[in-house]
């Protein structure tokens, strides 16, 4: 389903989460306590809210959050963690009450508003592609629509079995019509040029 980017999509409970919160709160008002004092005793304390707070944020712990600790001062059990961007929700790892570790997917969210598109190009055909050439793309699922994209990207290397090389294409998608995964043809259209016409019937 769509989410909006600050949207929460799970909340977690971790002891290094609530002992790091604590950590900072303690050195922020640390800070305050010894604005009085030497400068290096400042200093001391000053370094130690950074870290906490560079550990927080390596967490992805949000800024509302953060805020929040530093003006209440106290840590919260269960950390809320937000989407990074707007878009749609690909895969869901996350269950409740499930344990999971550093690295491991919980959520995939993917933009859909522009998608790449994969072109199969024959060798033969490769020296009439050009970089930002114009491409129209149609499906079956929508017969009577064409989307114009361009071209993004020529692969540099070519498949042996298949003679063909991969060509990417950028397509707008603010309908949400174009889908991952679905297959289509596309037409990869030159500039007009120049050339000896002759009638049909000649």
């Amino acid at each position: 389903e769509p989410v909006r980017a600050g949207q929460a999509l799970f909340e977690v409970y971790s002891p290094e989460l609530v002992s790091a919160q604590r950590e900072y709160a303690i050195a922020t008002r640390g800070v305050k306590a010894l604005q009085g004092a030497s400068a290096e005793s400042r200093a001391g304390m000053a370094q130690l809210a950074e870290s906490s707070l560079t550990r927080l944020r390596n967490w992805d712990v949000s800024a509302e959050q953060i805020a929040a600790l530093e003006r209440t001062g106290e840590a919260v059990r269960t950390v809320t963690f937000r989407s990074p961007a707007s878009g749609i929700v690909m895969e869901k790892n996350a269950v409740a009450g499930m344990r999971f570790m550093p690295g491991e997917p919980l959520y995939q969210v993917a933009d859909l508003s522009r998608v790449w598109v994969l072109a199969d190009v024959y060798e033969s055909e490769l020296s009439r592609v050009k970089m930002g050439m114009p491409a129209k793309l149609t499906l079956k699922a929508f017969p009577l629509k064409t989307f114009d994209g361009r071209v993004a990207f020529v692969d540099p290397l070519l498949d042996p079995k298949t003679r063909t090389v991969k060509v990417r294409m950028s397509f707008p998608n603010p309908s949400g019509d174009l889908r991952p995964e679905m297959f289509g043809e596309v037409v990869l259209q030159r500039e007009a040029r120049d050339a000896l016409r002759i009638p049909g019937d000649a």
